[in-house]
C-alpha cells in the first residue's frame, strides 16, 4: 500500500513537471525586409514539427509552439531562410535579407525546369523587374542589354514597330533569324507582341545547342522561354501599376534656316551658270523661316495601366490579370494600343490528377506613320527633312500649300508632310488568342505524365487610305485580313528519382503535333467621289483592284527526349535528342535529327576546392549539339501554279502557270555549336562571374540560285552555303553592399564574330538595295570570308579640280567600273554591353541602366539624297553649305554645290555607329503604411534614353530601317524617342 502511494506522488510529480516544461507557447510578430516593407505570405515553421503559420499583408503571424524553448524556422522566396529561437519571447520581430545566391532557384527550360545549380547549358534569366521597369511596346525592348550574346534592333522608333532579337549572331540567308518564343510552354509563332510586361515572371535565354536541341528544328536561333504569372497558395493578392510618360524626339538635325537656304540656293544657280533664284532683299527678309521638324515632330505620351489579382488555397490557385497599353508617338497620328486580359488557373482535382490552364486574350492597333525611305521629300520623313524653310504647310485659306508649285527649282516629288499626317491613314487591328490546356497525372511521386494542348489564334485586318484631299490623289483605298493559327498537342513523361543519395535521375520522353495554317483576302480600289466611307467602301470606286487570297498549311511532327544525371550533386550530364519531320520539305527529306550533350563539373562542391575558402560556387560546363531550321515557306519543294492575267481580242482571261522557280529537292539547314562555359560565385556568392565561349556553323544554307533561263526557270533554292558565328559572353553581377543600404551591380558583354565560309560557286551575293534617285545601288555584299552584311561601294580620293568626287581605281584598269567596288564598312559590332545599378536607403531606392554598342558601322542612305541631291530646291544640313568645294576650300566635306554633281555608293556614307546610352533612370519612394491593407506603396519617375554619346550624325544610332537581316542601314527611318515617366506600384 504505501509503495502504491510512493508510486502515485512519484508518477504525478514528473507528470506535472513535464506538463509544465512543456506547456505550448503563443508567439506573434512580424516579417519585414531590410528596408522595413512587410512580407506577406512569409512562412514562419516550429524545427522539427509539421507546425507552421503564413505572415498576413502586414507580415504579421500568430503561432503557437510546442514550448518557450522552441525554434522558429522563417523563409519568403528571394530571401535568406533564418532560424529563430523564441527564448521566452511573445512578440518577436524578424528581418530577411534578399537571397544573392541563386543556386536553389528555378531555371525554366523546355519542357520542364531546372535548379540553377544543376543547369548544363548556356541559359540567361531576365526577372520580372527588369522586363518592367520602363515602358516598351514589346517585350522584346525588354532584353536589350540585359543577357549576354542577345542584341536587339528596332527597326524605326515607330509605336508598336517591328523589334528583332538575335542570339549568338545570325544563322541563315534565306530564313528568319528571330528566335523560337515559347509562352508558358507553348511555341509561339511569332513575336510575342500580345504579352504584357507586368504579366511576366521571367525570361530565360536559352543559347547553347544544349539547352536549345530540345527545340530540334526551331532552336537554331536559340529561344526564349516566356513565364507568365502564377497563383500561389494564401492570401489573394492584388498587384496595381500606373504610369504616364512624355516623350520627344532624342536629337534634331541641324538643318538650314530661311535665309541659310536661300543663299545655299543662289550659290548653286551661281555654279551652274544661272541668275539667282533671290535678291539680296528676299533673302534677308526669310530669318529663320519655318522648322518643319518641330511641325512634324511633336510631343508623344505613353499610357500603361496593369491589374494582376492571385492567390489560392492548397488545392486551387489563379492569377489574373489585365492590362491596357496607348503610346502616341511623336509623329501626330501615329499610335499603338494594346488591351490584353490573362488568366492562369492550376487545380489539384486529386492527390495524383492537376489541371492547368493558361489564357491570354489580346487586342491591338496600330496606326502607322511611318512613311519612310524614298528621296526628294516624296516620304513623311524625308519631306520633314528635306520641306524648304522659306515654305509653311498651310495656305492663307486654310489650304494645304503644294510646295512642288512654290519655287521653279523646287523638285515635283516634294509633297507637303501635312498630306501624310492628315490625308493618309494606314492601321492594323489584331485579335490574338494564345490558350493552353494541359492535365498533369502523377501515379507515383516519381513519374509526373503530362498531356496538353493549345491553339494560338491571330485575325488582323489592314485598311489603308489615302484621301482625295492628298496631293494629286481622287482617293485609293486596300483592304488585307489575315487569319494565322496554330494547334498544339504535347505529350511527355518525366520520371525522377535519386538513388543512394548520390545519383540523381531526371528522364523525360514525348511527342508533340502542331499544325500551322494561314488564310488571307486582299482587295483595292482607285477612284472615289467620298472620303466618308475610306476603305469601309470599296465596291465604290471607280477602278476596283483585281482581288486576291490564299492559304497555306505546314504540319511538325516531333519526337523528343532528354537525360539529366547528376552523381552527388558534383557531376552533371545532360543529353537529348528530337527527330522533327516537317511537311514543308523534299520526300526523303523530311526527318532531322538534333541531338545534344552536355558535361558539368561543380568544382566549388569537391572539398580540396572547398578548403581553399575561396570559391562559394565553381562550375564549368562543356556543351556540343546540333539544332535546325526550317528557313523555307510552305510549298517551296512543290512545282505551284501561279495565277495571272492575259488578253486575247480584247478580252480578259485568268490564267495559270508554272512558276519561275524550279522546286528541289531541299533539307534542313544545320548548325552544329560549341560551348565551354565557367560559373563562378565568391564571398559566399555576393559575386557571380559567368563566362562562355562558343563555336557555331550552320551548313547546308537555304540560298536563291539563278538559273539560265534556257531551263524555263529563272531560279531554284538549294541548300549551298555556310556561315560561322563564334564569341564570347562575360557577366557578373555584385551585391555591393547589404542590409540597410542595399547597392546591386550587374553588367554584360557579348562579342560576336560572323564570317561566310561558304556560297554557291564563291560568287559574291550583292544585297540591300537602296532608290535614292542620284544613288541607286546595292550597298552590302555576302562573301565567302568576310562578315555577313558587309558594306559594299567606292572609295573615295578626294575631289578633282572641278570640286566633282574622285573614286579609287582600285584594279588599276585605269577606268571606273563596278569592278573598283570594295569592303568599306562592316555593321555587326566588335561587342555590345549592359550595366544595371540598384541601390536602396530605406524608402528611397535608386536604379540606372546603360546599354552600349562598339565597333559597328551605319551606312547613312538618308545623308545621300540630303545632302548630295543639289539643285532640286531641297533643305539640307547647315554644314553643307559652311564647307563645301570651292577653289578656296579643294579639302571640304562636301562638293561642289551643282545639280551636275555625281554621288555613288561610296564610303562617304559610312559612319561609326558605336554608341553609350543611358537607357533607363528611376526615383523611387516607398511610403510607409502602418495598419494599412496596403502592403506596399511606390511612386516613382524615370526618365528613357535621356543621354547618348555617340559620333553618328543622324538622329539615333540605334537604327535598322531594312531590318535586323540587312543591319546597319539607315534611310530616313521615324526617330527614336526619349522622355520622362512618373508613376506608381501598389500592392494590396
Amino acid at each position: 500500500m504505501n509503495n502504491n502511494v510512493l508510486y502515485s506522488l512519484f508518477l504525478f510529480f514528473f507528470t506535472g513537471l513535464a506538463a509544465v516544461n512543456g506547456q505550448e507557447w503563443l508567439i506573434s510578430g512580424t516579417v519585414r525586409d531590410t528596408t522595413g516593407l512587410p512580407l506577406a505570405g512569409a512562412s514562419v515553421a516550429e524545427k522539427g514539427t509539421d507546425n507552421g503559420a503564413q505572415t498576413d499583408m502586414d507580415g504579421a503571424f500568430t503561432l503557437e509552439v510546442s514550448d518557450a524553448d522552441a525554434v522558429l524556422e522563417v523563409s519568403f522566396i528571394g530571401f535568406v531562410a533564418r532560424e529563430i529561437p523564441v527564448d521566452g519571447q511573445e512578440e518577436i520581430t524578424v528581418t530577411l535579407e534578399q537571397d544573392v545566391t541563386g543556386l536553389d532557384e528555378v531555371v525554366v527550360i523546355g519542357y520542364g525546369n531546372v535548379k540553377k545549380s544543376d543547369l548544363t547549358g548556356a541559359v540567361s534569366q531576365v526577372s520580372a523587374e527588369e522586363v518592367s521597369a520602363f515602358p516598351t511596346t514589346s517585350v522584346m525592348q525588354s532584353l536589350q542589354g540585359r543577357a549576354p550574346g542577345v542584341q536587339v534592333s528596332q527597326s524605326t522608333g515607330a509605336p508598336g514597330a517591328a523589334v528583332s532579337v538575335r542570339i549568338r549572331g545570325s544563322n541563315s540567308i534565306q530564313g528568319n533569324n528571330d528566335p523560337l518564343y515559347v509562352i508558358d510552354g507553348f511555341p509561339y509563332s511569332g513575336a510575342p507582341t500580345n504579352i504584357n510586361n507586368a504579366d511576366i515572371e521571367s525570361i530565360e535565354v536559352l543559347k547553347d545547342a544544349s539547352a536549345t536541341a530540345i527545340y530540334g528544328s526551331r532552336g537554331a536561333n536559340g529561344v526564349v522561354m516566356i513565364t507568365t504569372k502564377k497563383g500561389r497558395e494564401g492570401a489573394t493578392r492584388v498587384e496595381l501599376e500606373t504610369s504616364y510618360s512624355m516623350q520627344w524626339q532624342t536629337s534634331k538635325l541641324d538643318l538650314l534656316n530661311g535665309r541659310e537656304y536661300a543663299l545655299l540656293m543662289n550659290l548653286q544657280a551661281q555654279n551652274d551658270n544661272q541668275a539667282p533664284y533671290f535678291s539680296d532683299n528676299e533673302v534677308n527678309g526669310f530669318g529663320r523661316g519655318f522648322d518643319w521638324q518641330d511641325f512634324v515632330f511633336g510631343e508623344g505620351a505613353v499610357k500603361s495601366h496593369s491589374i494582376t489579382v492571385s492567390g489560392g488555397n492548397e488545392k486551387t490557385k489563379f492569377s489574373l490579370g489585365g492590362s491596357i497599353f496607348d503610346n502616341e508617338g511623336i509623329v501626330e497620328g501615329s499610335d499603338y494600343k494594346r488591351y490584353s486580359g490573362r488568366l492562369n488557373l492550376s487545380h489539384e482535382i486529386s492527390d495524383k490528377v492537376r489541371v492547368e490552364w493558361n489564357n491570354s486574350l489580346s487586342y491591338l492597333e496600330t496606326y502607322r506613320k511611318d512613311s519612310r525611305g524614298g528621296s526628294r521629300g516624296n516620304s513623311l520623313i524625308g519631306a520633314a527633312i528635306a520641306a524648304a524653310p522659306i515654305s509653311t504647310p498651310y495656305n492663307e485659306d486654310g489650304s494645304y500649300r503644294v510646295l512642288a508649285d512654290e519655287y521653279p527649282f523646287v523638285a515635283p516629288d516634294i509633297v507637303n508632310p501635312v498630306n501624310f499626317i492628315r490625308e493618309q491613314s494606314n492601321k492594323i487591328k489584331a485579335n490574338v488568342v494564345l490558350s493552353n490546356l494541359a492535365f498533369v497525372f502523377n501515379p507515383v511521386p516519381e513519374l509526373t505524365v503530362r498531356i496538353a494542348g493549345g491553339i494560338e489564334n491571330r485575325d488582323d485586318r489592314t485598311d489603308s487610305y489615302t484621301s482625295r484631299n492628298f496631293h494629286n490623289s481622287n482617293g485609293s483605298a486596300s483592304v488585307t485580313t489575315n487569319q494565322e493559327r496554330s494547334l498544339l498537342s504535347e505529350n511527355t513523361v518525366t520520371y525522377e528519382k535519386t538513388f543512394n543519395d548520390a545519383h540523381r535521375l531526371s528522364a523525360l520522353a514525348g511527342f508533340t503535333y502542331q499544325n500551322f495554317t494561314r488564310e488571307y483576302v486582299a482587295g483595292s480600289g482607285v477612284g472615289f467621289i467620298s472620303d466618308a466611307f475610306e476603305s469601309y467602301q470599296l465596291q465604290v470606286s471607280e477602278t476596283p483592284g483585281i482581288p486576291s487570297s490564299g492559304y497555306s498549311e505546314s504540319t511538325l511532327l516531333s519526337y523528343l527526349g532528354r537525360i539529366n544525371y547528376a552523381f552527388k550533386d558534383r557531376y552533371l550530364l545532360t543529353f537529348s535528342m528530337r527527330r522533327d519531320g516537317s511537311s514543308r520539305y523534299s520526300e526523303g527529306s523530311k526527318w532531322g535529327n538534333f541531338p545534344s550533350a552536355a558535361l558539368a563539373w561543380r568544382a566549388g562542391e569537391e572539398p580540396f576546392i572547398k578548403k581553399l575558402n575561396f570559391f562559394s560556387d565553381l562550375k564549368l560546363r562543356g556543351s556540343w549539339g546540333l539544332v535546325g531550321s526550317q528557313a523555307i515557306d510552305p510549298y517551296t519543294t512543290l512545282n505551284v501554279l501561279l495565277s495571272g492575267k492575259t488578253v486575247f481580242d480584247d478580252q480578259l482571261y485568268n490564267t495559270l502557270a508554272p512558276g519561275t522557280r524550279l522546286p528541289g529537292d531541299l533539307k534542313w539547314e544545320t548548325t552544329e555549336q560549341w560551348d565551354v562555359g565557367m560559373d563562378i560565385g565568391l564571398l559566399n556568392n555576393r559575386i557571380s562571374l559567368t563566362l562562355d565561349y562558343y563555336v557555331k556553323n550552320t551548313r547546308d544554307l537555304l540560298n536563291t540560285v539563278p538559273l539560265p533561263s534556257s531551263m524555263g526557270y529563272l531560279s531554284t533554292i538549294r541548300n549551298v552555303g555556310e556561315v560561322q558565328n563564334k564569341g564570347f559572353e562575360v557577366g557578373v553581377s555584385g551585391a555591393v553592399f547589404t542590409g540597410e543600404f542595399q547597392w546591386d551591380l550587374s553588367a554584360n558583354l557579348s562579342s560576336n564574330k560572323n564570317k561566310v565560309v561558304h556560297l554557291y560557286g564563291g560568287e559574291d551575293i550583292l544585297t540591300s538595295y537602296v532608290s535614292a534617285l542620284v544613288v541607286q545601288d546595292n550597298i552590302a555584299v555576302l562573301s565567302e570570308g568576310r562578315p555577313m552584311g558587309q558594306f559594299w561601294g567606292y572609295r573615295e580620293d578626294g575631289y578633282d579640280e572641278q570640286g566633282q568626287i574622285k573614286l579609287m581605281d582600285l584594279n588599276g584598269d585605269g577606268t571606273l567600273s563596278p569592278e573598283d567596288k570594295t569592303y568599306i564598312g562592316d555593321p555587326n559590332p566588335d561587342f555590345i554591353y549592359g550595366l544595371n545599378s540598384y541601390m536602396s536607403y530605406k524608402n528611397f531606392s535608386l536604379s540606372f541602366f546603360i546599354q552600349g554598342s562598339q565597333g559597328n558601322d551605319i551606312f547613312n542612305v538618308s545623308a545621300i539624297p540630303v545632302t548630295m541631291d543639289y539643285g532640286q530646291g531641297l533643305n539640307t544640313l547647315r554644314e553643307v553649305y559652311l564647307d563645301h568645294w570651292s577653289p578656296g576650300n579643294p579639302d571640304a566635306k562636301y562638293p561642289l554645290i551643282s545639280r551636275n554633281t555625281s554621288a555613288y555608293a561610296s564610303d562617304r556614307w559610312v559612319e561609326d555607329g558605336s554608341y553609350v546610352r543611358l537607357k533607363n533612370i528611376e526615383l523611387a519612394y516607398s511610403i510607409p503604411l502602418e495598419n494599412s491593407f496596403i502592403e506596399k506603396s511606390q511612386l516613382y519617375i524615370s526618365g528613357q534614353n535621356l543621354i547618348t554619346i555617340t559620333d553618328y550624325s543622324w538622329w539615333d544610332p540605334e537604327v535598322n530601317s531594312q531590318g535586323a537581316d540587312s543591319p546597319g542601314i539607315d534611310y530616313l527611318s521615324y526617330p527614336v524617342a526619349k522622355g520622362f515617366t512618373v508613376g506608381l506600384r501598389m500592392t494590396f
